[in-house]
């Protein structure tokens, strides 16, 4: 645990810890999206787009819990504030999901990749939108709690 204090420590003096933890959690969304759309590929036999969605919108609740919670440490006093934020999350998770769909078209469709390395080069797209769209226009409160 004196590591990690450590660790923290230094990454805050150097305003990255918020980088960081996002990074973290958005490599284990990462992960829930690549083992879910497998899953749904390659056990359940579903067609890339539909596996694909399914993923999305798992990675979605997950990711946003995720940056609530730990990332962004955002506090709603009321359930229409939690709706406020849940929407305008979902709203900017689609946009990111609009450009991994599109990517994933290109990659499969038209250069002939594999499923995997879409998958994988689409992803480091979306973690970057979706850091900048959460940063930006979801969990930006001034009084948060850290």
């Amino acid at each position: 645990m004196n590591f990690y204090l450590k660790f923290k420590h230094e990454l805050e003096k150097r305003h990255l810890w918020e980088v960081f933890i996002y990074l973290f959690f958005g490599g284990l969304t990462t992960l829930v999206n690549i083992i879910i759309y497998f899953i749904f590929r390659e056990w359940i036999k579903t067609n890339y787009i539909m596996a694909n969605i399914i993923a999305n919108m798992i990675a979605i609740l997950f990711a946003f819990i995720t940056n609530k919670v730990w990332v962004f440490h955002s506090r709603t006093e009321n359930i229409k504030e939690l709706i406020v934020e849940f929407s305008k999350f979902v709203f900017y998770r689609l946009l990111s999901f609009g450009l991994d769909m599109i990517s994933m078209m290109i990659c499969i469709d038209m250069l002939q990749t594999g499923d995997l390395f879409a998958k994988l080069f689409t992803q480091v797209l979306v973690v970057i939108a979706n850091y900048l769209f959460s940063k930006l226009f979801i969990f930006n409160s001034k009084d948060k709690v850290v």
